[in-house]
């Protein structure tokens, strides 16, 4: 757990200097591209590594094994804000947030030759003289948007997936639907980075339809959402007590620099965590946006940003792993997605499956639980944009199954090689008996 000194003090210690004074070996914050002075695998909140060729190796232990089966969860890639500032567009460059170069396709068809339908996409409009204009950005982007440059990522994420799996191992030998499942969530970009991903994989299903599934928004166990008051009630208790609230107490110099700058003082919404400021602030300068900047010329200053990073990681950690609660927070909320998770792979086992590779496409919220129930080691950090789990399962010349878990490229340390029975073992012990009634009752 990251102690509230380190967190005040990290960025003098890592000495952030220069245009840009947010980058370190610690990690990347500008730019989807990790600069060449760092790791490849160096944290990069703007595009997380991920398993590509020049970099995957089979698993040490695995002479002759063979890849049999996989499961993916992903996390979406750059959108524009999914928070707005009281008096958002001040806080903006003129220009605002562009669009025009990403169409959102929109459109449904019926079954047969006589449901086709105009391929609608859809363009945000801001008129100039809208009377709330004042919230809202310049432009024609929404909030919580995939971008084009987001768009990008995720076809260069699929392109470097397929070079593994398909070029190099062997696994895939056709991107099609009766090998590969799709689940996202209700969310636009969720659908949009799929069908990114499976573009970058093969160019040619360019306009091709791709069944997608997705639960109803109310009980979706992805994102999640699914109501679970009792689950709610135990993070409020543990976001009550002085584990949390000390944080909040010693950066109060920094949250009233950031209310005076950006007009958010007594809003509870960026009173009780970061996560609003971390999300306006990594949008911003992921996508080569400053950092924001009143109509008095008072601006965000870089090792500003770089303390609310470092408590969004102190944050996101405490809440879905150090707290005392937290893991009994997260199998309440992921429960129902580890069950799923849990019962692919016994499918599997059983001889059960037809598909060879499931993916998820998710959110922050989804890759913190999942990294938390997992046990990925040292303190968690906030799951970066295009974060990425995989489960491979290998198997050797006995038939014995094996599983290797790969976390933003590399094997997660602890779960480089388990018995398939323990991996699956692992995964049921994040879902509790009789989930419904713990969360309503």
């Amino acid at each position: 757990m990251y102690s509230l000194l380190s967190l005040v003090s990290l960025a003098s210690v890592l000495g952030y200097t220069g245009a840009s004074d947010i980058d370190s070996a610690n990690g990347v914050y500008s730019g989807s591209q990790t600069p060449h002075q760092f790791p490849w695998n160096t944290y990069n909140y703007c595009n997380a590594p991920h398993v590509n060729a020049a970099h995957y190796t089979v698993p040490s232990n695995s002479s002759g094994a063979e890849l049999v089966y996989m499961n993916v969860m992903i996390r979406h890639h750059k959108r524009t804000p999914d928070n707005l500032y009281p008096s958002e567009n001040e806080l903006n460059p003129q220009p605002g947030w562009v669009c025009t170069d990403f169409l959102e396709s929109t459109y449904g068809s019926l079954q047969g030759k006589n449901g086709r339908s105009a391929h609608i996409f859809h363009e945000t409009f801001i008129p100039d003289t809208h009377p709330f204009l004042s919230q809202f950005w310049n432009g024609s982007c929404d909030e919580g948007q995939l971008t084009a440059a987001g768009l990008q990522d995720v076809i260069a994420h699929g392109k470097d997936f397929v070079a593994v799996y398909m070029d190099k191992v062997r696994f895939l030998k056709a991107v099609d639907q009766n090998d590969i499942w799709i689940r996202t969530s209700t969310e636009d970009r969720t659908y949009q980075v799929a069908g990114g991903w499976l573009y970058g994989m093969n160019p040619s299903l360019d306009n091709v339809p791709f069944k997608v599934h997705n639960e109803p928004a109310s009980i979706d166990s992805l994102v999640p959402s699914y109501s679970c008051p009792n689950a709610d009630s135990l993070r409020n208790q543990y976001q009550s007590i002085p584990a949390w609230t000390d944080h909040l107490n010693a950066n109060a110099d920094l949250k009233a620099r950031l209310d005076a700058t950006l007009g958010t003082a007594g809003l509870s919404a960026w009173s009780s965590w970061y996560d609003h400021f971390f999300d306006t602030f990594t949008s911003r300068t992921c996508h080569g946006h400053p950092l924001p900047c009143n109509s008095t010329g008072a601006c965000v200053a870089p090792e500003d940003a770089v303390k609310v990073f470092q408590i969004g990681d102190f944050e996101y950690n405490y809440i879905w792993k150090a707290a005392q609660g937290a893991s009994t927070y997260n199998s309440l909320t992921f429960g129902v997605m580890f069950q799923e998770l849990a019962q692919n792979f016994v499918a599997f086992q059983k001889g059960q499956e037809t598909f060879k590779l499931r993916l998820y496409v998710g959110h922050d919220g989804s890759m913190i639980r999942l990294a938390s129930g997992l046990g990925i080691q040292g303190p968690l950090r906030w799951p970066a944009l295009g974060s990425e789990f995989v489960f491979e399962v290998w198997r050797m010349h006995d038939r014995s199954l094996f599983v290797r878990v790969m976390h933003e490229g590399t094997p997660a340390v602890g779960l480089e090689w388990l018995p398939l029975d323990n991996f699956i073992t692992l995964l049921e012990s994040n879902v509790p008996k009789n989930i419904f009634e713990q969360c309503l009752n």
